[in-house]
């Protein structure tokens, strides 16, 4: 006799597209990129494809719509927390470092889909506070543009940092000890400056680093301004 093999049970309620966002960010977060496949979706969903392709119509739609859940709601866990401009963009500007600290393949999502819904989300976002903090029109769009890419530029290395770290088994602090060993050693009069930020190293803090960048294109936007 036979047996059969068990195969996953069909879910009997109807599937919406946010439900297959959710669960996408979930393979995404586990597995990233190469994990998110369609035939692991429906797996997870226990269902067919063609269902999911109902909602959907190719991975990069799925990237996107995944990349644009995070970022919306990052967005809206900073809005209203302040009506003053500078703490407006401190706080956007941490809430995507960490949500993208969390999630590493929304860095790279961003840098592949520039126009996409989620990246005009932050552009807007910071835009506006650009505007209220008085900057002129035609510097508006350099202005906007610099904190953009600064806050994904190293919001996207620290996470890269992160995850070639956990491929490799690295332990943070013991890899930060072999590198601020290594500068310490560099020749002086070639590397001066390297070797005097070695021991910086060993103590510096990515998150309050990355902030410290931040106020410093804050801090330059009133002379900007002036000129």
């Amino acid at each position: 006799m036979t047996r059969k093999v068990p195969t996953p049970r069909r879910r009997e309620s109807s599937l919406s597209r946010e439900q297959i966002v959710e669960a996408s960010i979930a393979l995404l977060d586990a597995s990233g990129e190469s994990g998110l496949t369609f035939r692991a979706l429906a797996e997870h969903l226990a269902t067919g494809a063609g269902a999911i392709y109902w909602h959907v119509a190719s991975k990069s739609d799925l990237l996107t719509a995944a990349c644009d859940a995070i970022v919306a709601r990052s967005l809206h866990a900073t809005a209203r927390k302040s009506a003053a401009p500078k703490p407006a963009i401190r706080a956007l500007a941490l809430a995507l470092f960490d949500a993208i600290d969390t999630h590493p393949w929304v860095g790279s999502a961003l840098t592949r889909a520039p126009g996409s819904l989620p990246m005009v989300r932050i552009l807007e976002r910071i835009g506006q506070q650009v505007v209220a903090l008085g900057v002129p029109g035609a510097a508006q769009w350099t202005t906007t543009n610099a904190l953009l890419s600064y806050i994904l530029g190293v919001s996207g290395q620290n996470a890269a940092n992160a995850h070639l770290a956990r491929e490799q088994g690295f332990e943070r602090d013991s890899f930060l000890g072999e590198v601020s060993a290594e500068w310490a050693q560099l020749d002086g009069a070639e590397f001066p400056f390297t070797r005097s930020v070695a021991a910086h190293m060993l103590a510096h803090d990515d998150r309050a680093d990355f902030l410290a960048g931040v106020d410093l294109i804050l801090a330059g936007i009133p002379a900007a301004r002036r000129r």
